[in-house]
C-alpha cells in the first residue's frame, strides 16, 4: 500500500505562483508514475500534470507553459510548480501515484483559490 502527503495549496492572487508537493510512503518500489489532477468547482476531476518512470511528462493543454512538474533524486516526491495562475485554476488538487501492478492511489485534497 502507498501513502501519499500532498501540501502547498493556499490562496494567492491573480498571476502568482503556488508550488505543490507530494510524497509517497510505503510500497513505493513498484513506481509508475505520479502526478496532480484537479477538481473544480462544479466539473469533473481532471489531468492536471504527471510525470512517469523514464521522466516523461504530460500536461493538460490549459496549463501547458504555467505549470511544471518534477519529481526529486529519491524518486518519491513530485513537485508542481504553478505560475501565472488564474482564477481558472481554482480548484482541489490531488496527488496521484499509480504502479505497475496496476494499483492507483490518491492523496487527500489541498484546496488551490486564486483571485482576480
Amino acid at each position: 500500500h502507498v501513502q501519499l502527503q500532498a501540501s502547498g495549496g493556499g490562496r494567492v492572487q491573480a498571476g502568482g505562483s503556488l508550488r505543490l508537493s507530494c510524497t509517497a510512503s510505503g510500497k513505493v518500489s513498484s513506481f509508475s508514475g505520479m502526478g496532480f489532477y484537479r477538481q473544480r468547482p462544479g466539473k469533473m476531476r481532471e489531468l492536471v500534470a504527471v510525470i512517469v518512470s523514464g521522466g516523461r511528462t504530460n500536461y493538460a493543454d490549459s496549463v501547458k507553459g504555467r505549470f511544471t512538474i518534477s519529481r526529486d533524486d529519491a524518486g518519491n516526491t513530485v513537485y508542481l510548480q504553478m505560475n501565472s495562475l488564474k482564477p481558472d485554476d481554482t480548484a482541489v488538487y490531488y496527488c496521484n501515484y499509480g504502479d505497475y501492478d496496476n494499483n492507483e492511489y490518491w492523496g487527500q485534497g489541498t484546496q488551490v483559490t486564486v483571485s482576480s
